[in-house]
């Protein structure tokens, strides 16, 4: 049997969630049942309830189809990409095999500089892990400014990288404008880099975020091609001091609105959490995140438990990675 489905050319909707929802058996929840020793009715069920995601971009023929959710073992993220200054797309490449030998179970493209087109073609060729992007960086490359990003040339390139077979993107949608005021008096602002970006815009052109504005536009494309979105934190604090918030819950309601219009168009969704959060706050974060988001995949950057150890951030945040794995986050990056 393939190990990925056959659409009809056209079709609208070519998602896994799609085809969940309609009861059947893909060959994708098939393979993921096989490496997960569950039921195939049982990803069937997980993927149609949101619980459970399985990204897989119908134009990644190399891929080997994985699951991210609750019922699903822990997975790890790795991130690779080239600078503007550095790596070539060999590098690039063996970056890739060397995340696949240790175990990660996806990898997140982050590259920018020149030929960023090249690069992810060679990477997603040779992944058999389903590969990750965040488009407004190549947005960015393309705008040259931030002031010049508009909504058109970020639909522009998620479609592009769609086309080229990502298989989950970060989507900072959730950055609203009446949530800028509530970052004035954080100790680090915004260190998200697609925040910051979207924060610099919508000051500067006084208007709402494209991303959020357009989220149905971005939801059409991701049902065509099944990408899978994963929700930007792009309001995560940056400190201890600025964990658990107003703003990064201001966030976080947000993305649980932008969850169930996702889910309303049969794409599939997981949300990224939650940056620099102290050991005693983290089952808490886990837990909101659960409720306000209805149970989608939480997928993890960190957390990161304490400010004081610069150079050692792969201590700190295994830490906060081991104990928010424990309380029920699907990823860890």
């Amino acid at each position: 049997m393939s190990s990925r489905t056959s659409f009809p050319a056209g079709a609208e909707c070519r998602t896994q969630m799609h085809l969940a929802r309609q009861g059947v058996v893909s060959p994708e929840m098939e393979r993921v049942a096989e490496r997960e020793q569950l039921a195939p009715e049982v990803i069937r069920d997980e993927v149609a309830r949101g619980r459970m995601i399985i990204p897989a971009n119908v134009h990644h023929g190399a891929l080997d189809p994985m699951a991210i959710g609750l019922a699903a073992r822990v997975k790890i993220n790795a991130n690779i990409g080239s600078s503007p200054t550095s790596s070539s797309i060999a590098e690039e490449v063996e970056k890739l095999t060397v995340s696949e030998r240790w175990g990660a179970d996806t990898v997140m493209d982050l590259s920018t500089g020149k030929r960023i087109d090249e690069t992810r073609e060679a990477i997603i060729a040779a992944a058999s892990v389903p590969i990750g992007t965040v488009p407004i960086y190549q947005a960015l490359e393309r705008a040259g400014k931030i002031e010049e990003l508009s909504a058109g040339l970020l639909l522009e390139v998620i479609e592009h990288q769609a086309r080229q077979g990502v298989d989950y993107m970060t989507i900072h949608a959730g950055v609203r404008l009446e949530h800028l005021p509530l970052c004035q008096h954080r100790v680090t602002g915004i260190v998200s880099r697609g925040g910051g970006v979207l924060a610099r815009w919508m000051v500067a052109h006084l208007r709402e975020n494209p991303l959020y504005e357009r989220f149905d536009d971005v939801l059409e494309i991701c049902a065509r091609h099944d990408v899978s979105i994963s929700l930007g934190d792009g309001l995560r604090p940056g400190s201890i001091a600025d964990a658990s918030d107003a703003a990064q819950f201001a966030e976080l309601d947000t993305l649980g609105e932008l969850t169930e219009r996702a889910w309303a168009r049969d794409v599939q969704v997981m949300i990224e959490g939650p940056g620099h959060i102290p050991m005693h706050q983290l089952e808490d974060n886990v837990r909101r995140q659960q409720r306000i988001c209805h149970e989608a995949p939480f997928y993890t950057l960190g957390p990161l438990v304490t400010d004081i150890a610069p150079g050692y951030d792969h201590i700190t945040s295994a830490i906060g990675a081991a104990i928010v794995g424990w309380h029920g986050t699907s990823m860890l990056c």
